[in-house]
């Protein structure tokens, strides 16, 4: 059972290589069944809404899932009503906004994935810009062809058209050609800023390669531990105050965190140069909640 939960995770782990590959086949055979099971453009004046629903409606639904199952958010969100402060700990709005920037960054990936594929298949934009009555648009896809071709655009999708076939075949090939010409746009667009924004992260770091690495391999294994030990703690509590209720009696001293020291651990984590922590843990463990080792932070996160 842990083998497959080891190769569950490596798998969906989106810090990966393998993780970016699953991501990529996954949401490329969830839009090829949308495709073929959903999918059914509707040849009316009501194309381009539905077009554009298939094409971006899931994208949306895709980045706020990856809003949602970031572990980062939460950290980050979590108490900000009731104390905002800990979003801009020291006052620094830079910490906030990059922190959202990092959330962000990482939510877009299935969203543009999805685009991406959708555009390079075509059946979406086809029908969208089939229905879109911009005078402009019917212009430039009706040049030199018959009048029907203003008239009844939106029947191309289906064939169902009265312009004559070659008509028909021409303008949707144009069509899927200017969606395949916009995915690899925005494929290309993707991996422009992903290569800047690393390469900028990676250059404003302070931090050397070998101990980020190190740092990566320290929070991992942090995580999985305490899974493990709060399990096992939750588990020896529970087994303390059930013994205590059902045998009434005085329950057996046991000594667990404190709601300050919860909070103190939760946060997100700032590499200090003058102070090597590696985690909002490893720091408490070391000071405690009166922690007088306010140096210079350096923004550099790998916990979330």
């Amino acid at each position: 059972m842990d083998a497959v939960q080891r190769i569950f995770k490596c798998f969906t782990d989106r810090k990966s290589a393998v993780g970016y590959a699953f991501m990529t086949l996954m949401t490329i055979g969830g839009q090829q069944l949308f495709s073929f099971f959903a999918f059914k453009c509707p040849c009316s004046h009501q194309n381009f809404i539905y077009g554009g629903a298939f094409l971006f409606a899931p994208a949306i639904l895709l980045f706020i899932i990856g809003y949602f199952l970031n572990s980062r958010t939460w950290k980050f969100f979590t108490g900000c009503c009731a104390n905002p402060k800990i979003m801009m700990p020291g006052g620094n709005p830079c910490y906030c906004f990059r922190v959202v920037i990092l959330i962000t960054l990482n939510a877009m990936i299935s969203p543009v994935i999805w685009i991406s594929v959708a555009l390079l298949n075509g059946t979406f934009y086809v029908c969208a810009m089939s229905g879109w009555q911009n005078e402009a648009n019917l212009m430039f896809l009706c040049k030199n062809k018959s009048t029907h071709c203003f008239l009844q655009m939106f029947k191309v999708p289906c064939d169902k058209s009265l312009m004559p076939s070659v008509e028909s075949e021409e303008i949707m090939a144009l069509l899927h050609a200017q969606s395949q010409v916009l995915g690899w746009c925005l494929i290309l667009l993707s991996a422009a800023i992903s290569i800047l924004c690393t390469c900028y992260f990676n250059c404003r770091s302070n931090v050397s390669s070998l101990q980020l690495k190190f740092w990566r391999i320290y929070v991992e294994t942090e995580k999985q531990k305490f899974d493990e030990l709060a399990e096992e703690y939750a588990t020896k509590l529970a087994e303390r105050n059930l013994r205590s209720f059902f045998e009434n009696k005085e329950p057996d001293a046991f000594e667990i965190p404190d709601n300050q020291a919860w909070k103190e651990v939760s946060c997100l984590y700032t590499f200090s140069k003058n102070h090597q922590y590696y985690s909002t843990i490893h720091k408490f463990v070391e000071h405690g909640i009166n922690d007088s080792t306010n140096g210079k932070k350096m923004y550099d996160f790998v916990d979330g």
